[in-house]
């Protein structure tokens, strides 16, 4: 007997989260393509949100636009949504008493990182505030708890009382990562010197960075830096001896704009040791840039042997030898490693978890 899966595409109508924007839109055309015989797709999205996903047999859209119904969610309000097979690929979810055994109804979420529990500074009181909320109403009423390393399940549950209900699975670089023909022009657009290394972390982590580029004789370029926050990211460089003209702080950039950043990159370094997926890392890896990132839980379940792995006070020698003698081991590497992902095999995972179920 066929089945309906119903996945929650909230992020279309605004995106709140660029990455776990790709990550939904991903995994969806995923799930349309490896679905089992007789089997098909519904998205469930806010009022105002167009779906131009292939092959979605139904559109489910509801009379709240996004942040109503964010607030209507968590409260635990979900008129017009029913029942069913339902995954959210984030913590967006109708999280409602629900009956699995008579009724066949599931839902699952997925929890992308837990800065909010981890790194809660890093985020508006808000942000922190309705994450909590939520992942308590998923302890109560989700049937499985989607995560994308095995060690951040290890901590989730520390966090709060899961059960056995959390499953691993990873993410992947976005479908079609790959270095744009004008990659060079995009570089020139966004003033990035001739010789760089990447960064990626928090504001706390970064120092180490700085020093690490610093050591290797690279100018530092730092990826997703928070709006706002530009002023303390330099001054934290300065601090750290690297000169404000060589510390080059960007936002959050496109998918085309950030692969042209990597094609011109000699290295990534990843700093921060929060329990996070590593979006930048796969996407460093699935173009062959040398990994470096700091000794973390997370990382060495990732990484693996992608790339280097290493204490922040060792930051500066990993570097030096991943810009140098090292560079083309760890390309290779972590290009092989980058190839354990993809949202198919993703894809083809959360089938089996709802069958499972």
């Amino acid at each position: 007997m066929g089945a309906r899966l119903r996945i929650v595409l909230d992020q279309l109508a605004h995106v709140v989260n660029a990455d776990q924007a790709f990550a939904a839109r991903d995994l969806a055309a995923g799930l349309v393509a490896t679905a089992p015989s007789g089997c098909d797709v519904e998205a469930i999205v806010p009022a105002g949100a167009e779906v131009s996903i292939t092959g979605i047999a139904e559109v489910r859209r509801l009379p709240l636009a996004r942040r109503e119904l964010a607030t209507s969610w968590q409260l635990g309000l979900a008129p017009g949504v029913g029942g069913g097979l339902i995954h959210a690929p984030s913590l967006m979810a109708p999280l409602i008493r629900h009956d699995r055994v008579h009724d066949h109804d599931q839902t699952t979420v997925t929890l992308w990182d837990l800065q909010a529990w981890d790194a809660p500074d890093c985020l508006p009181k808000t942000t922190v505030a309705w994450h909590r909320a939520m992942l308590k109403r998923a302890a109560k009423h989700a049937d499985a708890i989607v995560v994308p390393s095995h060690a951040m399940g290890e901590r989730l549950a520390e966090i709060a009382k899961v059960g056995g209900r959390v499953r691993v699975i990873p993410g992947a670089a976005p479908e079609g990562f790959v270095v744009p023909l004008d990659a060079a022009a995009r570089r020139q657009a966004l003033s990035l010197p001739a010789s760089y290394i990447v960064l990626t972390g928090t504001l706390d982590s970064l120092s180490a960075g700085f020093t690490a580029a610093l050591a290797a004789g690279r100018d530092a370029v730092v990826l997703d830096a928070p709006e706002g926050t530009e002023p303390r990211i330099a001054e934290a460089a300065a601090a750290a001896g690297l000169p404000e003209s060589r510390a080059h702080v960007r936002g959050t950039l496109s998918r085309d704009d950030r692969a042209a950043v990597f094609a011109g990159a000699s290295a990534l370094v990843a700093t921060s040791d929060v329990a996070a997926w590593p979006w930048r890392v796969i996407e460093a890896m699935t173009l062959g840039v040398p990994v470096v990132a700091v000794e973390a839980e997370t990382h060495r379940d990732v990484i693996v042997d992608g790339g280097a792995i290493v204490p922040a006070s060792e930051l500066p020698e990993a570097i030096e030898d991943a810009v140098g003698a090292g560079a083309r081991k760890l390309s290779v590497l972590g290009a092989d490693r980058s190839r354990a992902f993809s949202w198919m095999s993703s894809a083809e995972r959360v089938w089996g978890l709802h069958a499972d179920l």
